[in-house]
C-alpha cells in the first residue's frame, strides 16, 4: 500500500489538508498527517501531533505559542519534523511527502524535504513558487508548484 506523508500547519491549513487527504484516500493511497502548527488549535486531527513534533525538537509547544516568535517556532518545528520524518523514510514505510503553505509553511516544509534522499517524491504547493525558489529547494529535488493565490479555504 502506498503511503504519502502530509506535513503542514493544521492550525491554518487543516481544511485544505483534509481535502488533500480525502482525495488521496479516494484513490487508495494511505496518508500520514503530521501537524507542525503552533498558534491555534488544529482543525484536522493529525497522526503525529504538534506536541510530538515540538517534543522531538526539545521544545515546549506552549512556550513556542506564547513567545509569538515566528522564526523560532518555524525553526523548532522544522527540527522536530526532521527528527520524525527522516527515520520514517529510511525504514521505507512511506513513499512520498506533500506539503502546502505560504512563506512560513514553505520554509518549514522545504527544510524537512531537503533532508530526504534524492529520488524520494517531494511536492510543495506554495505561494512563493512563482518567485526565486532557491532558498526553498537548495540542491534538492523538491518539486514546487505555485498555488496561484493564497491557500485559504476550499
Amino acid at each position: 500500500m502506498t503511503t504519502v506523508m502530509l506535513l503542514g500547519t493544521l492550525d491554518t491549513k487543516g481544511e485544505e489538508y483534509g481535502f488533500v487527504r480525502d482525495h488521496l484516500h479516494a484513490q487508495g493511497i494511505e496518508t500520514l498527517v503530521i501537524d507542525a502548527g503552533v498558534l491555534d488549535a488544529p482543525t484536522l486531527e493529525a497522526d503525529i501531533s504538534r506536541e510530538e513534533v515540538a517534543q522531538a525538537a526539545g521544545a515546549h509547544l506552549a512556550r513556542l505559542a506564547s513567545d509569538r516568535d515566528r522564526g523560532a517556532a518555524i525553526d523548532a518545528m522544522m527540527g522536530g519534523a526532521r527528527k520524525l520524518v527522516t527515520p520514517l523514510v529510511a525504514r521505507g514505510g512511506v513513499h512520498g511527502i506533500f506539503g502546502m503553505g505560504g512563506s512560513g509553511g514553505s520554509t518549514l516544509i522545504s527544510g524537512v524535504m531537503r533532508d530526504l534522499p534524492v529520488g524520494f517524491p517531494k511536492l510543495l504547493v506554495s505561494t512563493v513558487a512563482s518567485g526565486d525558489t532557491r532558498p526553498y529547494v537548495g540542491a534538492s529535488d523538491i518539486s514546487m508548484m505555485s498555488s496561484i493565490v493564497d491557500i485559504s479555504g476550499i
